[in-house]
């Protein structure tokens, strides 16, 4: 019978470890030590998806993989768990918290599900959760953290009704940083910069959209057109620091204009 493909990955992994044969650095390698590069599989797969490119998305799944097959494999080496064993939990758990489609429940549409999906959460916790915004991974970035905790708040019926409460709130918010900035108190301000933030996530979420894709992509279109004004600078065979804010504040909107007549 021909060796399926995830067989050859867990073995290879199996051989990279042993103690007689295997790669020193692989062997040296632990949960902690394997955490940063998680991390950089996890931007690394998020940026493939971007680029559209279906061979660096298949390449960098497969690295995903491969944190998940090393981890495994020193659980294993513990006597602790294989990789059956996690497929297994994570198929009863599909089943589990589907219970609309692999039994008779009946959900009325996306919202229904996600709102039985955390009660079923909660019972299969032994003690249950203390809040619904427990268990919020603490070393997501910021901005997803705020989604996360909004999200699972609104799954419980503390939300706004409609937009436009949304709208105000923002408002009130930055009059409110406005007002700490008079003060001059920054714990103030730095307490209501924060909230105003909070604010721009809750809009974010009410339009269907990330705060943290739509800041990542605010940072790739100003990094795109500083880098065309340094370029348009350079080709007077100047500096940056040669020219007054007024002269870069024109470079910049020529590089704006350009943009939408290529549009």
């Amino acid at each position: 019978m021909k060796t399926r493909p995830i067989d050859q990955v867990l073995e290879i992994m199996r051989k990279l470890r042993d103690p007689e044969g295997g790669c020193p650095w692989d062997r040296e390698q632990n949960l902690e030590t394997l955490k940063p590069f998680l991390i950089e599989e996890c931007y690394e797969l998020i940026d493939a998806i971007d680029s559209g490119d279906v061979e660096k998305h298949k390449d960098e799944l497969g690295d995903m993989l491969l944190q998940i097959v090393f981890q495994v494999q020193l659980r294993q080496e513990a006597g602790q768990f294989s990789f059956d064993d996690i497929c297994t939990v994570l198929a009863e758990k599909l089943i589990r918290r589907h219970p609309h489609v692999f039994s008779d429940d009946k959900v009325t549409g996306s919202k229904d599900v996600l709102k039985k999906w955390e009660e079923i959460k909660n019972k299969e916790k032994k003690t249950g959760r203390r809040s619904v915004v427990d268990g919020v991974p603490k070393h997501l970035p910021a901005l997803m953290k705020a989604h996360q905790v909004q999200s699972r708040a609104a799954r419980v019926g503390f939300d706004w009704s409609a937009i436009h409460d949304v709208m105000a709130k923002l408002e009130e918010e930055l009059e409110e940083t406005k007002e700490a900035m008079r003060s001059g108190n920054k714990e103030h301000i730095a307490e209501e910069i924060g909230d105003l933030l909070f604010s721009v996530v809750n809009l974010s979420r009410f339009q269907k959209l990330h705060a943290e894709e739509l800041l990542a992509a605010t940072v790739r279109k100003f990094s795109r057109r500083f880098q065309a004004v340094e370029a348009r600078v350079h080709a007077q065979n100047k500096q940056m620091t040669d020219c007054s804010i007024a002269e870069l504040d024109e470079f910049w909107n020529e590089v704006k204009r350009d943009e939408k007549h290529e549009r």
